[in-house]
């Protein structure tokens, strides 16, 4: 019994997988950081890709 209590403290006080965590949240929150940049900037975000697909085929026109 006294072998089981001490595993159970020694679990208690074991903090390898806290930093596996923390790096999850902070993974998670530059994702919603990064969804909510493009959410916001999405007009301009539009506007840069079809001009960009207009040079692209342009110049692949020019070939």
């Amino acid at each position: 019994m006294l072998k089981l209590l001490a595993f159970i403290e020694a679990y208690k006080q074991d903090e390898n997988g806290a930093t596996a965590i923390e790096y999850a949240l902070i993974a998670a929150g530059v994702a919603v950081a990064v969804a909510a940049g493009m959410a916001f900037f999405r007009p301009s975000l539009e506007g840069l890709w079809q001009s960009l697909a207009g040079n692209l085929d342009t110049a692949a026109g020019e070939l």
